[in-house]
């Protein structure tokens, strides 16, 4: 057994403590606390004591929505005013290399993992339309939930569309960490039957997420309330309009919602556009609310209306969305942008959005989230500048790799059967 000492524990479910201590035993925590009365090293119990300093310890970062596969377009696709001209952009990007399975895009997926890890991050929500991202994932380090993207807006036959998905997503090998499953891309881009036939296929699995990406613009509202505006026109460009489609009104929230969709298991990503009666929507159906403020800004979305996510109680987690909108897959640093963009949310709460809700929104609460007895003990310890500040206040304030360690990699560790 190993026990970390540091000037700070945060173990998310309650405050912070100072001059707190973690016990580790074969990848999982047996204990945490604060110095008992005999002091730091007064412990008689044989474990092996590591100091870590001025740091804090917490749980591994959730970025709850992010596309690797898309990792290989760092830099390539400039800021947009209207987010169908950014999406516009990244088809003609993705145009250009048409083989999933390119060793340029392997490597930059090889790349992003490996970033992610550097950043915090221990856990991905990873949306794909190829599933080449599961491999790489199932080798490495990072817990995921796979999302295969269904994207139909004309289908004769939408179970056959989804049971082909699912087929895929079955014949994938077994993983440790990593788990696939299926999503829907967004209102305007899956017809009404696809949409339910989806969530029945999830529906399958007692505890399988589901995602969809949500009320991200204001042509996607204009979309769903009148049938026309860019989203009409690309579609019609591309070949995959329905004319028998009748626009439902209301907003994209509602209309999933009246499909069938909504439900505690879905993760509803961006959300900028959301009304008042939407929020309280997602809340009453416990679904979490995936926030990406720096890709919302890159691609012309728009800057989410955070501080109202939490005034509604809707459950928010936190994603970067990918390389091709915003700068890096750092969570630390989409925390700086939120805090910005909403100092009345406590700081708190955010590094609650950044883990706890996160992992449980993904599926994997049970083993991440959270420093409690019986959880993994993949930790990060984040430098200090001294250990006279409030830690949860630094910890949005921007953090970046280089002040991060995984208490597992600090020297003298070592294996866990210690």
């Amino acid at each position: 057994m190993i026990r970390y000492h540091a000037a700070w524990v945060l173990p998310i479910a309650e405050p912070a403590i100072r001059d707190g201590w973690i016990a580790v035993e074969r990848d999982r925590i047996v204990a945490y606390g604060s110095p008992n009365p005999a002091g730091r090293r007064g412990f008689a119990d044989g474990a092996h004591e590591i100091d870590l300093g001025d740091v804090v310890v917490l749980p591994g970062l959730c970025n709850a929505h992010t596309h690797l596969e898309l990792s290989y377009l760092r830099d390539e696709i400039p800021p947009a005013s209207q987010f169908v001209a950014w999406i516009r952009a990244v088809m003609a990007a993705r145009r250009q290399r048409p083989d999933p399975a390119a060793l340029e895009i392997l490597d930059a997926i090889d790349r992003a993992i490996d970033e992610s890890i550097a950043c915090g991050t221990a856990i991905v929500g990873d949306i794909t339309n190829t599933l080449v991202t599961f491999p790489p994932l199932a080798r490495s380090r990072l817990a995921a939930s796979v999302f295969y993207e269904v994207i139909r807006f004309t289908a004769a036959d939408p179970a056959a569309v989804v049971d082909e998905a699912r087929r895929r997503i079955d014949a994938l090998p077994p993983a440790d960490r990593v788990r696939a499953t299926l999503a829907a891309h967004a209102p305007y881009s899956v017809a009404p039957l696809v949409l339910r036939a989806i969530r029945q296929s999830v529906d399958r699995d007692p505890f399988a997420p589901c995602s969809i990406h949500l009320s991200e613009s204001v042509e996607e509202v204009e979309f769903i309330r009148t049938g026309g505006g860019p989203w009409r026109a690309l579609l019609e460009e591309v070949g995959a309009w329905n004319p028998a489609w009748v626009p439902p009104g209301g907003s994209p929230v509602e209309f999933v919602d009246e499909s069938g969709f909504l439900g505690a298991r879905v993760l509803a990503v961006h959300g900028v556009q959301m009304t008042a009666d939407d929020l309280q929507r997602l809340a009453a159906h416990g679904a979490t609310l995936v926030t990406c403020p720096r890709s919302n800004g890159h691609t012309g979305a728009g800057a989410p209306p955070i501080q109202e996510f939490y005034d509604a109680g809707v459950r928010v987690a936190i994603g970067t969305d990918s390389l091709a909108s915003t700068p890096d897959l750092n969570i630390f640093a989409e925390l700086a942008t939120i805090r910005a963009l909403a100092p009345g949310v406590p700081a708190a709460s955010l590094l609650e959005s950044a883990t706890r809700e996160g992992a449980r929104a993904l599926g994997f609460d049970a083993d991440y989230g959270t420093i409690e007895p019986g959880k993994s003990a993949r930790l990060i310890a984040v430098a200090l500048p001294s250990p006279n500040i409030d830690v949860e206040e630094y910890l949005v304030s921007g953090i970046e790799p280089p002040q991060i360690r995984w208490i597992d990699e600090v020297p003298g560790a070592g294996p866990y059967e210690n």
